[in-house]
């Protein structure tokens, strides 16, 4: 093919997707729907996935029921283009997208690698991990997908033998610049406590302290992550997105089933469009912050549409085996993967 026929094809490519897209976000709010089953799904199968990660292998770790795998979210006033692993490789070529955040960025992360590696199976692909960054490539493309593990954002310090928690610090941010998308999650390392807690003192401005309100401490990290994206980032160059809080299913009564007493053993979806528990105080603080923002950021608002699926998570059959109860993390194939769909939707209409 020549270079003309080449761009004349790479041009009505990208018309179609833009169609396909087109008036999503003034038309509808595609984070508003219901799950619905769709035998077409899942996008793929774990077992062409050969580097998914253990603790999100529910199958291959023996999980007896597959239907959590055949669901599709539903906007209710557009459809949500399908997720197209080539189309996504195309439109970013040469591209660098980078995931920071804790192992619920990792979730996502890995969903959106085997979705593009089944999507094309005889590309050759790079997998590696050099200190805190795995990084997934597709050199046929030139398209890098990075994941940097930072469960906090903003960062600890070893100082005299301690591990001090600095909620007005990222001196991590210089490893986030250069990128053409960056995707930010963080909220579920801030409720650890005792030996499962990474720091000894937080530190609030010249404050030290032992310890602190919770939710007040991540408030404050978003905030000082705001600043940074505000003098740090060209929204020209770098497309910003933040994962809403992904939610786990600890008590039944959430989700008006006081019959069962916890997540595990849930085959099913809420086929309603609300969840009767209401929206987790932590999204509406990352909600409060991201408006504050003076630079273009998107919430990818994934917490609604996860909260309906109290059946998605590994539960007994992640990486702890039967011994483990895992209600935080996602099984893959499953919920995440629409998180990526979403996340293309909104790139490609951006």
């Amino acid at each position: 093919m020549g270079p003309f026929a080449f761009a004349t094809s790479l041009f009505l490519f990208l018309i179609e997707i833009c169609q396909q897209v087109d008036g999503i976000a003034s038309k509808c709010d595609i984070y508003k729907g219901k799950w619905v089953f769709d035998a077409s799904y899942p996008l793929y199968n774990s077992s062409n996935c050969p580097f998914i990660h253990q603790e999100f292998n529910c199958q291959n770790n023996g999980r007896p029921d597959r239907l959590y795998q055949n669901f599709r979210w539903q906007p209710t006033s557009c459809n949500l283009p399908r997720f197209n692993g080539k189309d996504f490789l195309r439109k970013f070529r040469g591209k660098r997208i980078m995931f920071v955040g804790d192992s619920l960025g990792l979730n996502q992360w890995q969903s959106l690698t085997c979705l593009l590696h089944t999507a094309t199976p005889q590309d050759p692909y790079i997998s590696q991990r050099v200190a805190a960054i795995s990084t997934f490539s597709f050199p046929t493309y030139g398209v890098s997908i990075m994941f940097l593990r930072n469960a906090f954002l903003v960062d600890i310090v070893n100082e005299k033998d301690r591990r001090v928690l600095k909620l007005n610090s990222i001196g991590n941010g210089r490893i986030w610049k250069g990128y053409d998308v960056l995707i930010f999650d963080t909220w579920h390392w801030w409720l650890l406590t005792g030996r499962k807690q990474p720091w000894d003192y937080v530190q609030d401005n010249n404050i030290t302290r032992k310890d602190m309100n919770r939710t007040v401490a991540y408030k404050k990290a978003l905030r000082t992550w705001a600043r940074w994206v505000n003098l740090n980032v060209d929204p020209a160059k770098t497309k910003v997105f933040f994962q809403g809080v992904s939610p786990d299913h600890v008590d039944s009564r959430d989700w008006a089933d006081p019959t069962a007493k916890t997540y595990r053993g849930e085959t099913w979806p809420i086929l309603s469009t609300e969840y009767p528990g209401g929206s987790p105080s932590p999204q509406d603080v990352l909600k409060r912050v991201l408006r504050s923002v003076s630079k273009k950021v998107h919430l990818l608002d994934i917490t609604g549409l996860s909260q309906l699926r109290k059946d998605g998570h590994p539960s007994a059959f992640g990486y702890g085996g039967h011994r483990g109860n895992d209600c935080t993390h996602w099984c893959l194939p499953g919920v995440p993967d629409t998180w990526n769909e979403l996340l293309f939707a909104t790139l490609i209409q951006t």
